[in-house]
């Protein structure tokens, strides 16, 4: 657990084994708290070692649990939503036509000043899936910023997507030079009452589990049997390092980015890793955690098989005010919508 703990601090560049400890580090933690408890009621002495690992993990832990009350929300209150839409079931994955039209719907109950989303999907060619026309005409807005990472047929695309109901006045983005993926970074400066804020949208480097993949750990999770398990948990480890290194790389971009503006920053995005991961750590010096500050529950964001974590996140510079933090209770895709309410 302890190394859990520290491999926050470790880039997976220089040394990537702690990085699997820090994905676990909730398991590990209810594991020494049982320990602890055993010790302590036995009245043995290790207990001691318990204590001191339970204080020490106290601040990871923090990330993860939260018990808010939420502020007064008033007119001038900004409310930011980020969410990974999934391209809006493009490919019925979850077997029900409907679910575009559920996903606008969300949205528009939500109703956000800001919307990030990552694996964003438009065409125009597609008259139903023009989802740029759809989303400004929902939001009533002609402010949004929208860059793409593969572009078929030159009019299918595929990317990410900021829409703003305030006004827009620059905006750029940060590739990761990664090939056929939905992974980047692009930046928005936006007006909200005289000030201007730059909100980065962010989807970093994912897993990229194979079906094959998801099937061994159904199977090691239901303790069914499983077929040539050295060599699909060689596979399983392998993509994890790989996911883990290239997103390194990626936050690495996007904070050296990050130190050259000279607004305040709000940071909305998918970062395919934990509150207790390098990435995360990176992203997050010297801004606020929207969930930290108001958040309630465990937070998990993730609504797939595994792991159901929370890995999609709004940081905010410290001269912004989170009044309120809510998880939608509904999703249509594999993440849930997160949304945060700042005032200055």
């Amino acid at each position: 657990m302890l190394i859990a703990i520290v491999c926050k601090y470790i880039s997976p560049i220089l040394f990537w084994l702690p990085a699997f400890f820090g994905l676990a580090f909730p398991f590990l933690f209810i594991i020494n708290l049982i320990f602890f408890i055993y010790w302590f009621i036995q009245f043995k002495h290790t207990f001691i070692f318990g204590l001191v690992a339970m204080a020490i993990s106290f601040p990871t832990v923090y990330r993860y649990i939260q018990f808010s009350s939420t502020d007064a929300i008033t007119k001038n209150t900004l409310k930011v939503t980020s969410y990974n839409c999934m391209l809006f079931d493009l490919y019925n994955w979850y077997h029900n036509n409907e679910t575009r039209n559920k996903i606008f719907n969300s949205l528009t109950g939500i109703n956000p000043d800001v919307l990030c989303l990552q694996e964003f999907y438009t065409s125009e060619q597609k008259g139903d899936y023009n989802n740029i026309d759809t989303l400004r005409a929902l939001f009533n807005t002609n402010y949004y910023h929208v860059e793409y990472t593969v572009t078929l047929r030159d009019s299918d695309h595929w990317g990410v997507a900021t829409f703003s109901k305030h006004p827009i006045i620059n905006q750029g983005k940060l590739l990761f030079n990664n090939t056929h993926s939905n992974n980047m970074c692009i930046y928005t400066d936006i007006v909200v009452n005289n000030d201007t804020l730059r909100v980065y949208n962010i989807h970093l480097q994912s897993i990229s589990f194979s079906k094959k993949d998801n099937k061994f750990l159904e199977d090691v999770i239901t303790d069914k049997e499983a077929k040539d398990e050295v060599e699909n948990s060689k596979n399983i480890l392998r993509r994890l390092k790989r996911a883990f290194v290239k997103r390194t790389k990626q936050v690495e971009m996007i904070s050296l980015h990050m130190k050259t503006c000279r607004y305040k920053i709000i940071v909305c995005g998918d970062f395919n890793d934990t509150a207790a991961s390098f990435a995360y750590q990176k992203l997050s010096k010297n801004l606020n955690d929207a969930f930290i500050e108001k958040g309630n529950g465990f937070g998990r964001t993730y609504a797939g098989k595994w792991p159901q974590f929370r890995i999609d996140y709004i940081l905010h510079d410290r001269k912004l005010k989170c009044v309120k933090y809510q998880r939608s209770e509904e999703t249509f895709t594999d993440h849930f919508p997160i949304t945060a309410y700042f005032k200055k």
